[in-house]
Formats: structure tokens, C-alpha cells, sequence
């Protein structure tokens, strides 16, 4: 029975004030963890505070958390990964059970859901931002996570390797959600304990900008997985307003034998037209999305499980 290799990663961008202790603390909680530390371009002493601290440092230039996650789990080789932002707003303590309970029950994903009576540190917007996407995204894809926006989760392998991150900003979370989701992997959460962020770190994190962003991007993932509702809401939108549209002209025809709006006519055929157009794409998009599923599932599946020779 072999020790599973484990990787606490993180990426932060301007935290110099917070990040020497987010690598102590995480180096208590999980002693046989190594650290990697990317910067996302910062312009503050942060890579040389997390060289200090003892972290492994690397960096990603381009900006925005998609891009240096994306870095991060392409470089990083490891059976477990343990991703925390570098804001030393998480309970560093709660990624001993965590592991362990990915471990115990051969889990692709743990998420942290966030704990906290401070409310500068979960702000009442952002409380409110969370829990309406966390619910849109349980409607559609019925997702058992309660806190979407968590910036703490312990991965498998599987996942890391298997995951093909395109969100540049904070969409990356709900990425991650949907992919575990729609590949039907076993994932749980976690309670953990959120703080307020130290003095001299400021959060990257804009109410309205990014929850647009975030927004975006579940209507984007919305369209790519889930097409046949996507394009089915847009079909029986446009079908309403053309039979809207259609009805006085309907029984206007039926009552006289004539057509005098005839340019309304015109326009609710086309906007009819544009309904069946939309049902169809729906309904093409639907099968080559399934097909693509199946590739990225046996993608998935060809990976090894690291949970083969750990454990029991």
C-alpha cells in the first residue's frame, strides 16, 4: 500500500500580506503535502514571500484565475490536489478530513462549503449572488453543492487531468462543478471555516462584474451541455410570439376571407419559421453533445484511478 502523493495548490495574485501563512498553515494541516504557489502576475513581493515561506513557486502571466488553474493542474503532477486560494480566508485544518474522506470514499471532488458568522468576510451581496447561481445551476444540472463559489475543493487525479478549463475568471468554479457533474462523478462537501481576509489584502472580487461573469458562463455551459433546453426556451419563446402576433390576423382572415395586416403575417411566419429553426438545433446539438459526453467520459475513465493502490 503506497502514500498517495498530495498537492496543495495555490493561486493568488497581490497577497503578500496573507500568503506565508496560508503555506504554514497548510503545511501543519498536511505535513506530507508539498505547496506550489502561482502567481498570476502580481506586482507585489508575493512570489518572493512564498519562495521564503517554502512553497514551490511558479507563475502564470496571463491574467485571471481560469488561466492560472489551468496552468497550475497542467504542471502539477500529483494523486490528490487540494486547491485554496491564497487569501488565508479558509480553514487550512479542514484539508485533513477532507483528504480523508476523498481517500475513504474513492471521491472525485470535495467541496468546502463556507462557514462563517463575519460578514465583512461573506458579504450580503455575495451571499445572494451564491446562493441565486448555486440554485439555477441545481435546476439544470442537478447539482448537490451548496456553495458554487467555493474557492476550496480537494480533487482526484481523474478530475485534474480530465478537466478542460476554458473560463478565464471566477466561472472557473462553476466549470468544475458542472464537469464532475455531467460526467457523473462521486462528489461530496464539506463544511469549513471561512475568515475575514488579513490587513493589506483586498479581494479581487467584484459583486455585480463578476457575477455577471459568472452569469455568462452558466449560460454558456447551459448552451454547450444542456442545447436541447437551451434552444427549446428560445424556440417556445418565439413560438408565443408569433402565434401573439398571429391571432388577430387569424380571425381577421376567418371572419372576412382577407388579409389586410399582411406585413404582421409575414412577420409572424418568420418568427415561426425562426422557432422550428431553433427546435431544430436544439435537437441536432443535443446528439452531438451526448457523443462529445461519451469521449470525455472514457477520457476520463482511461485515466488510473489513484485510488488503486491506496487504501483499501
Amino acid at each position: 500500500m503506497s502514500s498517495p502523493r498530495i498537492a496543495v495548490v495555490v493561486p493568488c495574485y497581490n497577497e503578500e500580506a496573507a500568503i506565508a501563512k496560508v503555506v504554514a498553515d497548510f503545511r501543519a494541516a498536511l505535513p506530507e503535502a508539498t505547496i506550489y504557489v502561482y502567481d498570476n502576475n502580481s506586482t507585489d513581493d508575493t512570489i518572493a514571500v512564498a519562495r521564503e515561506a517554502g512553497a514551490v513557486v511558479g507563475s502564470e502571466p496571463r491574467r485571471g484565475k481560469g488561466a492560472v488553474v489551468r496552468r497550475m493542474f497542467a504542471d502539477v503532477e500529483a494523486d490528490i490536489y487540494v486547491l485554496v486560494d491564497g487569501d488565508d480566508t479558509y480553514e487550512a485544518a479542514a484539508s485533513r478530513a477532507m483528504v480523508d474522506r476523498l481517500i475513504a470514499e474513492k471521491l472525485d471532488m470535495i467541496n468546502g462549503r463556507r462557514v462563517t458568522n463575519i460578514q465583512a468576510a461573506y458579504r450580503p451581496g455575495h451571499r445572494f449572488g451564491n446562493r441565486m447561481l448555486t440554485g439555477i445551476v441545481q435546476y439544470i444540472f442537478g447539482d448537490p453543492i451548496q456553495d458554487l463559489l467555493s474557492g476550496y475543493r480537494v480533487f482526484s487525479r481523474r478530475f485534474v487531468k480530465s478537466f478542460p478549463t476554458i473560463a478565464e475568471g471566477f466561472g472557473i468554479e462553476t466549470e468544475m462543478t458542472v464537469h464532475a457533474l455531467q460526467l457523473h462523478m462521486p462528489i461530496a462537501e464539506m463544511p469549513c471555516g471561512y475568515k475575514d481576509r488579513p490587513a493589506g489584502s483586498t479581494s479581487k472580487l467584484r459583486t455585480y462584474r463578476d457575477g455577471i461573469l459568472i452569469l455568462n458562463t452558466i449560460l454558456a455551459l447551459v448552451r454547450q451541455e444542456r442545447p436541447m433546453t437551451f434552444f427549446g426556451i428560445i424556440a417556445g419563446l418565439l413560438a408565443v410570439l408569433a402565434v401573439v402576433l398571429a391571432y388577430p390576423v387569424v380571425v381577421t382572415f376567418a371572419q372576412t376571407g382577407l388579409v389586410p395586416r399582411f406585413p404582421t403575417a409575414i412577420l409572424a411566419t418568420g418568427i415561426m419559421l425562426a422557432a422550428f429553426l431553433s427546435l431544430t438545433s436544439g435537437v441536432i446539438l443535443d446528439s452531438v453533445t451526448r457523443g462529445r459526453w461519451e469521449v470525455k467520459r472514457l477520457q476520463y475513465l482511461s485515466l488510473r484511478s489513484p485510488f488503486r493502490d491506496i487504501g483499501n
